[in-house]
């Protein structure tokens, strides 16, 4: 391609915000479509027993990748599938349980067309996406949804922009009215992203992250400071647990419990651990989510807390366990 000079004087930015002006107009026409055919394609999306099969050519395939993705993140089985690759074999992905939903912005997308006598021999449910209810497309719809844009963003009118725009619009509202119909949750969410923060901080308990066992900083209560400062020491977690022989809580001592002993000015060579040591100590249960417990330590401005059945100590989760498995 030849070198091509810069206009003298051309305005990158108003050029782009002359995109957003379009664009937003356009998505200010879309409100008129979600309408009794939008509410006839959720009904028909809600009651699939099967999964919901997008498809599309071009940059309506790539529009549909992502509806599809955001159809299974929210509650919604569902996967995309290559029209051209369904004429050569992956229609067999495709059953009579399922729902197809063929996105073409003119209605008249020719790999599109030829599936649509298999489709309705198999008796799958089609919904189409067009601008046009009149196309080829919008007449073979059981559900016709029209996405209808005043003009694109282009200024050749050729390459798609405010309809792809106006498409993946229309996607989220359904997959969202379908994610509000199934009471769907944040832990549902979750579960379908369980490698992500989100699916760390809502999948994980304070059981899968605390210190058990031998672990656990623990000494009796006729324990010396001495040895409850080395229990301390050894366990690198800036607390000990008091406790009886059967792991039951008597109290707490911490780093902080020991600088306020030194300011007490006593012998530290006669305490026992019994004399400083912070009666109870706050706990949680193992089954609590994670993100609580850390949103517990934060608020008591604490570093560590005990994990019990009532008095009976289980382990102990300290603010840096958190810090590892990526709950903050």
């Amino acid at each position: 391609m030849s070198q091509i000079d810069l206009q003298p004087g051309f305005d990158f930015q108003q050029a782009g915000k002359e995109v957003l002006k379009i664009e937003r107009e356009g998505l200010d026409q879309l409100e008129q479509y979600i309408n009794t055919d939008f509410s006839a394609a959720c009904e028909k999306m809600f009651y699939c027993q099967g999964k919901v099969v997008v498809m599309g050519m071009g940059k309506s395939g790539h529009i549909g990748k992502k509806m599809a993705a955001t159809f299974a993140s929210t509650g919604t089985p569902s996967f995309f599938v290559h029209p051209g690759e369904a004429s050569h074999g992956d229609l067999g992905m495709v059953s009579p349980q399922d729902i197809v939903i063929a996105i073409s912005n003119s209605g008249e997308s020719n790999e599109i067309q030829a599936l649509i006598p298999v489709l309705k021999r198999l008796q799958v449910p089609l919904i189409c996406i067009t601008s046009r209810p009149d196309s080829s497309m919008g007449k073979a719809a059981d559900i016709h949804l029209c996405v209808k844009v005043p003009q694109e963003a282009c200024p050749l009118g050729l390459a798609p922009t405010s309809s792809t725009t106006a498409t993946l619009v229309m996607g989220d509202a359904l997959a969202v009215a379908l994610l509000k119909a199934r009471g769907f949750t944040a832990e549902d969410f979750a579960l379908s992203h369980p490698g992500g923060a989100l699916g760390r901080k809502l999948l994980l308990r304070v059981s899968d992250i605390m210190h058990s066992g031998d672990e656990i900083p623990h000494v009796s209560k006729d324990a010396s400071l001495r040895d409850a400062l080395l229990e301390i020491t050894r366990k690198n977690m800036g607390m000990t647990v008091i406790c009886d022989s059967l792991m039951k809580i008597e109290g707490i001592f911490t780093d902080g419990d020991l600088r306020r002993v030194f300011d007490m000015g006593v012998d530290l060579h006669s305490l026992n651990i019994a004399d400083v040591m912070t009666v109870g100590g706050i706990r949680v249960r193992p089954s609590l989510l994670a993100v609580d417990a850390l949103n517990l330590m934060q608020s008591r401005h604490i570093t560590s807390v005990l994990v019990a059945d009532g008095d009976q100590l289980l382990g102990v989760v300290h603010m840096h366990d958190m810090l590892r498995a990526g709950v903050v």
